[in-house]
């Protein structure tokens, strides 16, 4: 199919690459790393322990705005079938590596010869009934902990065409549309079913919605609401919120804090659900997406220096590093297991995580490894 006409697509300068995205990334990556390897001390250099939301919300919406960056520029210059070969080929990558990171996981507990870790990965059914927990894992319903994310990132990715598509057309129809979705899930609960039991842990009827507002917001938000997301107003709102949100979150490891937190709000705020993308997690992403905005301008000249250059290579080869995070936080907590849980151990074993994963991405960069002709929603 030859390129689709100018008008109605965006100006080719709106493609542009935005840094900024790389490196949020990268450091989200690093966070989930952290936050992998259970009662590590360096969990509380991550979002998580300060507010509401965490490194998910991050990856969601920078994915949403990579992509359509990416195949908005395919697009322009080959056609919108170009395009949709582009998703369904990254869509299998992610898929394959989705089930290798199983095959991983079983090996790594095997190789540890400690039985507890069957069930903190979630993988004695796997071992009990292995034909049929592989085949529900083809079809993406059950996976072993911390690879919950990738099944809903291949249902996105398959779907981010058609999105596309829409978002070129009617902009603000499709953000209402998938603001209406999202608002249907808490109203009726929808989701899709997990096997042996339970539902998907990141409902993807619900966490669409950051994938589709990142798009959004590059492709057409960003343009006529710029320069009101980073106003004073909105600069004030957000820093409010974000430290009201602040004050319960330590409460939550901090008991005399918590108790100051009034019944009724407490009613009224919790849960909290992760699954479901409460609307508080939502707006503390929205919050910190303000201020980012406010303060870290593109083109900001900090993001040469060497450490925010290791994030921007770590969010660039985002789908191989989380699955190298995974294994490597798999791997430091049958260490600390075995030799204990020190403070000095754990600091160690995060550094050396964090490093580990930056030399990687670094390496898969500059030995050309990472495909530039085929953008990733993860």
């Amino acid at each position: 199919m030859r390129p689709i006409q100018h008008d109605t697509v965006l100006p080719e300068h709106v493609f542009d690459r935005d840094l900024r995205l790389d490196a949020c990334r990268g450091i989200a990556l690093w966070f989930v790393f952290l936050n992998h390897i259970p009662g590590n001390i360096c969990s509380w250099l991550t979002l998580s322990r300060y507010g509401f939301s965490d490194t998910t919300e991050i990856f969601m919406f920078v994915s949403g705005a990579t992509c359509a960056l990416a195949y908005g520029r395919i697009v322009h210059q080959h056609g919108w079938w170009a395009a949709v070969s582009h998703t369904l080929r990254r869509s299998w990558e992610i898929y394959l590596a989705f089930l290798t990171l199983i095959i991983a996981i079983v090996i790594a507990v095997y190789l540890s010869g400690n039985d507890d870790f069957i069930d903190q990965t979630n993988i004695r059914f796997l071992l009990q009934q292995p034909g049929a927990a592989f085949a529900h894992a083809a079809i993406l319903q059950y996976r072993p902990v911390n690879t919950d994310v990738l099944p809903t990132f291949i249902v996105l990715h398959l779907l981010f065409a058609p999105l596309l598509w829409l978002l070129f057309r009617a902009p603000d129809g499709a953000l209402v549309a998938s603001l209406l979705l999202y608002v249907l899930v808490h109203l009726f609960g929808w989701n899709l079913p997990q096997w042996p039991q339970d539902e998907w842990y990141f409902n993807p009827f619900a966490w669409q919605f950051l994938v589709v507002l990142g798009a959004w917001w590059v492709t057409s938000g960003r343009e006529r609401l710029g320069s009101m997301v980073v106003s004073r107003t909105a600069v004030i709102l957000a820093t409010v919120y974000l430290l009201a949100a602040l004050f319960v979150a330590l409460g939550w490891a901090i008991k005399p804090l918590g108790a100051n937190v009034p019944q009724p709000v407490a009613d009224l705020i919790y849960p909290i659900d992760k699954s479901n993308l409460d609307p508080l997690r939502l707006l503390h992403f929205l919050a910190i997406a303000v201020l980012i905005a406010r303060f870290v301008p593109a083109g900001w000249g900090r993001l040469a220096n060497p450490l925010l250059r290791g994030a921007i290579r770590c969010g660039e080869n985002s789908l191989e590093i989380y699955c190298i995070g995974v294994l490597l936080s798999l791997g430091a907590h049958m260490l600390l297991t075995q030799v204990g849980d020190s403070v000095a151990a754990q600091i160690g074993l995060s550094i050396a995580g964090v490093m580990t994963l930056t030399g990687l991405a670094t390496w898969s960069t500059w030995i050309g490894k990472r495909s530039r002709q085929h953008p990733r929603l993860f």
